[in-house]
């Protein structure tokens, strides 16, 4: 049983503004009424404009909730997009790999390049949900489905298995306080889709949101990005992708198809698709660009015929899972589960 969670801020600052202050309080009663007790690490409250100036100052609270003895789990507040400018204080001198424990590190969206990172050093990681996206949902309570699944990582520690959610939810254009207690929208879910290769396939899942692994390739957002992540070697290298699933999904930002080809075809590149076991991809945002993604993923790994299994729960879409990275994954479309032993 998870008793004690710290708060990181390793993108954003958001966290410490004003106007989300109500979101904080909804999230800190939350976890109380779960038994949980919750401590924001040092630097986590001292907004954006700090964070954004001091990504030193991330990469310490990273590395102290780490070697916190009283620190069960390790819970990011939310993503951002330049965590990547944590890299040279976390890997000089060895300060991430030498900091490494058996702690539950739990975030999605920019935080997956932290997920390289923490992989890269040998420490297992979970994918999927974040303290303001989710704990702090402002509807009644969270969502049952995300709740479910966050429920089962702070009472066991670990997620057995993963199903479709029956509905899912379109997401908010507002986030004021007019908004508590406010029910989002919901639409029956289809499942997961398997749009190519066998129904059953296994291996461990890595990866996460395209957007950043995007960046990790292409310098149009931030041109040292690339450099960085070659110079410290966290996008992983063939060898570690062999037999793995490799996991994407989208952002808000609703990538354009032509801007998901190119990262597909960036993947494809480094020749991970001739060694991976397979695809998982999470249902975009709203459901745009559904369809145009399915067929670019169809499109693009087809003389691989890897097996390519969508319209997963994961990610910026609502309701969101959780996927545990490090442990072998059994994918079985037929029976719409996903399996972790």
């Amino acid at each position: 049983m998870i008793k004690n969670i710290s708060i990181v801020s390793l993108s954003s600052g958001i966290l410490s503004e004003d106007f989300v202050k109500f979101e904080r309080d909804i999230g800190l009663k939350r976890l109380g009424d779960m038994g949980v007790r919750v401590k924001f690490m040092p630097n986590s409250l001292r907004g954006v404009e700090y964070l954004k100036e001091h990504p030193e100052k991330r990469a310490e609270d990273l590395l102290e909730a780490l070697c916190d003895s009283e620190t069960d789990m390790i819970l990011c507040a939310i993503g951002g997009d330049d965590t990547y400018r944590l890299a040279p204080y976390l890997f000089e001198n060895d300060a991430l790999k030498n900091a490494v424990s058996d702690k539950i590190f739990l975030g999605f969206s920019d935080t997956t390049l932290n997920h390289f990172m923490l992989h890269k050093v040998g420490m297992n990681t979970f994918y999927g949900q974040a303290f303001l996206p989710d704990v702090c949902e402002l509807s009644c309570d969270m969502l049952p489905y995300t709740q479910k699944y966050f429920l089962e990582l702070i009472s066991t520690g670990t997620i057995k298995q993963i199903t479709p959610s029956g509905t899912w939810y379109e997401s908010r254009e507002k986030f004021d306080e007019s908004q508590v207690g406010v029910p989002l929208k919901e639409h029956k879910n289809s499942g997961f889709e398997l749009i190519s290769g066998k129904a059953q396939f296994s291996g461990k899942i890595l990866g996460g949101c395209i957007d950043s692994i995007y960046d990790m390739f292409d310098g149009e957002k931030y041109e040292d990005m690339p450099a960085l992540c070659k110079k410290y070697g966290w996008f992983p290298s063939l060898d570690d992708w062999k037999d793995k699933i490799l996991l994407l999904e989208s952002s808000e930002e609703l990538m354009p198809p032509e801007k998901y080809a190119k990262a597909l075809d960036y993947l494809k590149s480094t020749g991970m698709f001739g060694v991976i076991s397979g695809i998982i991809a999470g249902k975009p945002m709203n459901g745009k660009y559904h369809d145009e993604y399915k067929r670019l993923l169809a499109e693009k790994t087809a003389e691989y015929e890897l097996p390519v299994l969508c319209n997963i729960n994961i990610g910026h879409a609502l309701p969101r899972c959780i996927i545990p990275f490090g442990v072998t994954a059994e994918v079985d479309a037929e029976k719409q589960t996903i399996t972790f032993v």
